[in-house]
């Protein structure tokens, strides 16, 4: 059975490129919110005044799941800084091997 090894500095710094890189898209969220969000209608008809509507309705569920995705990125990069502080001394996590009828692992 073999393991993978990888140093805290290692993660630690992927940590840190993935912090900047969520920052960045964060940025760039808050920067287009208001111009996806609230969509001017081309011309004064009601089917303009539509399609305006929806196209700010798209903007807005874009914003709600960039929230959710932010959320769990934030989740992600806590337990990614956590497992940067383990020390080598710990033992690894046991890996059973998978039966090739199964597609689950179980580790112990």
């Amino acid at each position: 059975m073999s393991y993978v090894l990888v140093s805290p500095d290692m993660v630690a710094a992927a940590a840190e490129d993935l912090t900047t890189l969520g920052s960045t898209i964060g940025a760039a969220n808050a920067a287009a919110a208001t111009s996806t969000t609230e969509v001017l209608a081309a011309a004064t008809d009601e089917v303009s005044a539509r399609i305006a509507e929806l196209f700010g309705a798209y903007g807005r569920e874009y914003q709600a799941i960039s929230a959710e995705a932010a959320a769990f990125h934030a989740r992600f990069l806590q337990a990614l800084n956590s497992g940067a502080g383990l020390t080598p001394s710990r033992k690894p996590p046991t890996c059973h091997r998978c039966k090739p009828s199964s597609r689950m692992c179980s580790i112990s």
